[in-house]
């Protein structure tokens, strides 16, 4: 049933109406427990969620309609294997990537035995590019899922990495990104991996093609050791001559693939060992959303709460604001998870919603976003719901640091509630504005794991309330297939039959 449908939506409307006066200063006032009420533990995460525009009422509400929604039963479906993808006809087995090793019976056996067949050849690679001393950059190739997630995830891991690697990360067709990463390096020791699961996203193959000739004229001659593919196309990937493949299934969507070998880099940085526990960290994750009752099930309860303030309450974006400078590139990493896989405007069956679905997210790492956008954030006339990240415990030894980090993280929550009124005008802060904070006790690859798959099923859950199917991303597509045409006619300059606009453009850059 669609959250629409439900008994529950228009009591969830009502109940909105009746919260525009809901003031978080006066929550707690009256709640001497509501922090304790409105905080969780999960595996490797600690969230309060109790500076949020929500009561015991509103969580009651929306567990009511993810109950009418059949949010568990959607959930039990996938970790089955049904094929949830409708518009596709596949399973969404992601969650497979990360699951222990003979651990599962039936039909699920086959699958669970090919991946760590493939888990066990990839890291068995990845420890012999680590003993390679000749090897000290690997470039990886790609763009989207293939990109956002070893990038944010070596990025993040970066204590943990390593010494005498350099990673980069190419993924834009702007042959500027390509040529500002080769003017640093030698052929003979760089290692490209080229990641497209059929070897045919123009981005990435023009990317690899150009890196081929630049490794060639560089005097490189053995391409199948210097270049790897993160690849089902066996045979494309060797028409260029790489050798090394590692492939996947059609069950995991890109922006789900960070498990797959799509993470070899990730596994190249930080070791076999240090990947086995990224999976085990993902894994406890899996098995909390798995078993959790929902009213105790933080993905579930975080994703009802982005569909209260998404329907409800009409915030309509969300900002992200990881305190670590390590995680700089997560908010660009949950951009495409959440606003790929639940920016939809049909539901399952292709019907039109009356609905909002997936907010916009954006943000920066603190304390950066503090002397740029966070003037809006408090005393804009929109109101964002934030969402702050912050580890408890430092890898680095400077001292103050870390606390004056803390320090500030904690009071720019405070300050998004409390407000200022005993100041006018330009002075004046209206506070009750929400947040939620998510804390690590260390940034570590079992932690980190924990914290995507979070994510990763919080979306879950609100594209299930909202009936949608969050596991294809047709809305990539119409851009590619315009500039196909669109390229071949800055080769040709033929206009006809273009829009005036467009014409009118592409004669002016040709």
């Amino acid at each position: 049933m669609r959250c629409d449908q439900t008994s529950a939506w228009a009591p969830l409307q009502q109940h909105a109406q009746a919260f525009r006066g809901f003031d978080l200063r006066h929550a707690f006032a009256a709640d001497a427990d509501r922090a304790a009420a409105l905080s969780q533990s999960a595996p490797y995460v600690f969230a309060d969620l109790s500076k949020n525009h929500v009561d015991a009422a509103t969580e009651a509400l929306l567990q009511e309609m993810a109950q009418q929604t059949g949010v568990a039963a959607q959930r039990d479906a996938m970790f089955r294997g049904e094929h949830i993808n409708v518009s596709e006809d596949r399973a969404v087995m992601h969650w497979l990537l990360r699951q222990p090793a003979g651990s599962l019976q039936g039909e699920l056996a086959a699958p669970l035995a090919q991946v760590h067949e493939t888990l066990s050849a990839m890291l068995a690679y990845a420890e012999q590019v680590r003993a390679d001393e000749q090897i000290t950059d690997v470039v990886n190739i790609g763009i989207g899922g293939s990109d956002l997630g070893p990038q944010m995830a070596v990025l993040a891991l970066q204590d943990f990495a390593l010494a005498g690697k350099r990673f980069h990360f190419v993924s834009n067709v702007d042959g500027h990104e390509l040529a500002g990463v080769l003017k640093g390096l030698k052929a003979e020791h760089t290692l490209f991996l080229v990641a497209s699961k059929t070897f045919t996203t123009q981005e990435t193959m023009t990317n690899a093609h150009s890196a081929l000739q630049w490794f060639k004229a560089q005097g490189g001659h053995d391409v199948a050791r210097h270049f790897a593919a993160l690849t089902t196309n066996v045979q494309a990937a060797a028409a260029l001559g790489i050798r090394t493949t590692f492939g996947f299934w059609d069950w995991v969507g890109g922006r789900y693939s960070l498990w797959s070998a799509i993470g070899l880099p990730v596994a190249m940085a930080i070791g076999a060992a240090g990947f086995k526990d990224l999976l085990a960290g993902a894994h406890a994750m899996d098995q909390h959303f798995q078993a959790a009752p929902l009213a105790h099930n933080l993905p579930v309860r975080l994703g009802l709460l982005d569909v209260w303030y998404r329907n409800f309450m009409h915030y309509t974006s969300r900002s992200i604001a990881p305190y670590h400078s390590a995680l700089r590139r997560l908010p660009a990493y949950l951009q495409q998870l959440e606003m790929e896989s639940n920016g939809k405007r049909v539901d399952r069956h292709g019907q039109a919603l009356t609905y909002g679905t997936s907010p916009v997210l954006w943000g920066e790492p603190g304390t950066n976003g503090q002397h740029a956008y966070f003037q809006m954030l408090h005393q804009g006339t929109d109101i964002v719901p934030m969402e702050f990240m912050a580890v408890k415990k430092p890898t680095h030894s400077l001292k103050d640091h870390h606390e004056l980090l803390l320090a500030n993280v904690i009071a720019q929550a405070q300050a998004l509630m409390l407000g200022q009124d005993d100041a006018g005008g330009h002075r004046h802060f209206t506070g009750n504005r929400p947040s939620t904070f998510l804390l690590l006790d260390e940034l570590t690859p079992a932690s980190l794991g924990a914290l995507i798959a979070l994510q990763e099923h919080r979306v879950f859950v609100s594209g299930a309330v909202w009936g949608i199917n969050s596991f294809d991303q047709w809305g990539v597509e119409l851009g590619k297939v315009l500039a196909k045409d669109i390229h071949a006619r800055l080769v040709s300059g033929d206009a006809s039959g273009l829009d005036a606009s467009t014409a009118s453009l592409l004669n002016r850059v040709r």
